[in-house]
């Protein structure tokens, strides 16, 4: 039959007529499961389907095959799907995404990737994000276990689960990601940033050039308290700057952050957790240590307000844990920084209204750092905060290549 009939079979006895389905979600997105799943979706009728952050390519599915698509965050492999109206994008900040799926966007079925421990055990592998919540609220799972995936899940064994197959290769491995080399104007951005930074705090950051410049210009030992870890956590490992065992929800970069993490997995110091955990707002303000969320944008408006979703109705963007991040910095002793070129395409990243919805309220940003310096908005009136972004951005604004 091959392996996608075999898996197809297997979801034939699992995916009822109008049920909801889940995929889930981050860079060991169960790429083997869409193709059957589809297939199997279309035989039964009304089946709707949910999606989390596709990071990667865009899974093989058949949208004709689904009564209903929605994705709660978005990414890259979901935009096509978006754009075209196949799919509804979800607004909401990813916190909020246990709530949507225990209540109005509850699955029937979670289709996963995961791995087995040293033990035998199988457990989430690459990320545990909203899978874990829905795991322990009693929905059946169903999944393909991967042979080359980190075993990087900080929690219990996971039991009950309906093994599809086992996959290797493209198939089985998380989708990888390389990280371009920092540019001077990110390593200008970086040095102004690195500065806000104390010693012992606990930073969180995303992937890219922007990240690897900042772990560049650290110097002083911190904690990474985060959504994503990308190879940027390996570099402040090896440069001893790391303390603790870092936590993020998922892991997303190349085999060398993966074989990294692994190695601490096995170890008992798995580095990924539910997002009730790394996006609780609560326990970021109040955890040890000042939290220093150091996040980037699409662009910002005179008033401070931060757009990371799209601009002219794109859907390159999400709004992930940009908003719980900066919301926890602000609360607690810690610090709220948007990082971002001056310009984007040979266009101001300041702009006078937005285009695309606001994602992180003015609020909740206390410094603004570009390649030109830093506008500190703590403290300021609003027209204040207008006067101190306008002076940031004042004089030519050149491209940012």
């Amino acid at each position: 039959m091959g392996v996608n009939g075999d898996l197809a079979r297997g979801l034939s006895e699992l995916v009822a007529p109008g049920s909801r389905v889940a995929l889930a979600d981050g860079c060991g997105l169960p790429y083997a499961l869409a193709r059957p799943l589809s297939a199997v979706a279309a035989r039964a009728g009304g089946v709707r389907l949910v999606l989390g952050w596709v990071p990667g390519p865009a899974p093989d599915l058949e949208p004709d095959a689904f009564a209903d698509i929605r994705t709660v965050v978005g990414g890259p492999g979901a935009r096509a799907l978006i754009e075209s109206g196949r799919a509804h994008r979800v607004p909401a900040r990813l916190s909020a995404t246990p709530a949507l799926l225990a209540g109005p966007l509850r699955p029937d079925l979670l289709l996963a990737t995961v791995v087995r421990d040293d033990r035998g055990d199988l457990r989430f592998g690459a990320e545990a994000s909203w899978m874990r919540g829905l795991y322990d609220a009693g929905v059946p799972v169903a999944a393909v276990v991967s042979r080359s995936a980190p075993h990087a899940d900080a929690g219990p064994p996971l039991a009950g689960v309906a093994v599809l197959g086992e996959v290797d290769g493209p198939d089985g491995a998380p989708h990888t990601v390389a990280t371009p080399a920092p540019r001077d104007a990110d390593r200008a951005v970086a040095a102004a940033v690195a500065g806000l930074v104390p010693a012992g705090a606990r930073i969180q950051f995303g992937p890219g050039r922007l990240a690897a410049a900042l772990v560049e210009a650290l110097d002083v030992p911190v904690a990474v308290d985060s959504g994503l870890l990308a190879d940027a956590v390996v570099d402040l490992d090896e440069r001893g700057l790391l303390r603790g065992t870092p936590s993020s929800t998922a892991l997303y970069g190349s085999p060398r952050l993966y074989d990294w993490a692994d190695r601490l997995g096995r170890a008992g110091r798995g580095t990924v957790r539910p997002v009730e955990h790394t996006h609780d707002v609560s326990r970021l303000s109040t955890d040890p240590g000042p939290l220093v969320a150091l996040n980037t944008a699409l662009e910002i408006d005179r008033d401070g307000q931060v757009n990371v979703e799209g601009v002219a109705g794109s859907a390159a963007g999400m709004i992930g844990g940009h908003p719980d991040f900066a919301a926890a910095a602000v609360r607690g002793p810690g610090l709220s920084v948007i990082a971002l070129p001056a310009a984007h395409r040979g266009l101001p990243t300041l702009v006078e209204r937005l285009g695309g919805p606001v994602t992180t309220p003015s609020h909740d940003v206390d410094v603004v750092v570009t390649e030109r310096g830093t506008a500190d908005l703590r403290g300021l009136g609003r027209g204040e905060r207008r006067r101190a972004l306008s002076a940031l951005w004042d004089g030519a604004v050149t491209p940012d290549g």
